[in-house]
């Protein structure tokens, strides 16, 4: 028998119903089902319940019911764990998810089966150094960026960006972000950031709105290191994912490095990624 999570969109009411669905004839198979305890309480799944310190030990799956930031949220949950992650797409057409609900059974069957292949994605790792602003000190993971952006309209950041200690510049600019290939097609993509194959490992750093000549991403090694220091009093907005942790002032800084372990995705048949850019942004075959 195996053990399997369920991270659920809690506002999409296709994701509860799957996830009440798939949840109740994977228990009725004798199957493990986790639900992280706020979800559970929340979508009156409270059966399968699961404090969330505990939802990866010795867990075989992780199926994620929603869109990307689904991915994201479970992504965050596992992967330290070495969780591998399915993707159901519920909603808009997403980069990360493998398949649609009607799919999902048969999918399950299969991994049950063994018969199914791991994708791996490299992880960012972004220690933040706060002791001015309020986002918290720490080390955090993120699958497709951290983002350093102004906490109000109408003035630019400053920040000083150095590479494996040596400093590169000061920007002065919206914000900057730090994305790795699979996140180079979400936040950096709408700033002009290039689209980076997942399947590269590096770290792309690119600014929001520059105010200054240089204006370009820069693409790095996998090995190298970035660091970023907020050098003027003007609060930035901290976001890990999608995540808002709080500002940043004079003197905060985060630094940027491959994260430890990659994010790993359950797949079942090759998947062409420049099709799905393709699909997204209504390119011609012709």
């Amino acid at each position: 028998m195996a053990s399997i999570a369920l991270v659920v969109h809690r506002q999409r009411e296709e994701a509860v119903r799957v996830a009440k669905e798939t949840a109740g004839w994977l228990s009725e198979a004798g199957h493990d089902v986790r639900v992280i305890r706020e979800d559970a309480e929340h979508l009156d799944l409270r059966e399968w319940a699961c404090d969330p310190e505990k939802l990866a030990s010795d867990l075989d799956l992780a199926v994620s019911l929603g869109g990307d930031g689904t991915m994201l949220r479970t992504v965050e949950l596992v992967s330290a764990e070495g969780v591998p992650v399915l993707g159901v797409n519920i909603g808009r057409l997403g980069y990360l998810t493998e398949l649609e609900p009607s799919q999902l059974r048969e999918a399950l069957d299969r991994f049950l089966a063994g018969r199914y292949d791991v994708e791996e994605r490299m992880t960012l790792q972004v220690g933040v150094d706060a002791t001015a602003g309020t986002a918290p000190s720490g080390v955090f993971l993120a699958l497709n960026e951290a983002v350093i952006e102004k906490a109000a309209a109408g003035h630019t950041i400053h920040a000083a960006l150095n590479i494996n200690d040596n400093f590169f510049t000061t920007y002065a600019a919206d914000g900057l972000i730090v994305a790795t290939p699979t996140g180079s097609t979400a936040y950096a993509f709408s700033v002009r950031g290039p689209i980076v194959s997942p399947r590269q490992r590096a770290l792309i750093v690119t600014p929001i709105s520059a105010h200054m000549l240089f204006d370009r991403s820069l693409v790095l090694d996998v090995s190298e290191t970035v660091r970023i220091e907020l050098t003027d009093d003007r609060p930035a907005m901290l976001t890990i994912d999608g995540r808002e942790l709080g500002t940043l002032t004079s003197g905060d800084a985060i630094t940027c490095e491959a994260g430890p372990h990659p994010a790993r995705f359950v797949t079942f048949e090759p998947r062409n990624f420049y099709n799905i850019v393709k699909t997204k942004f209504g390119l011609s075959d012709r």
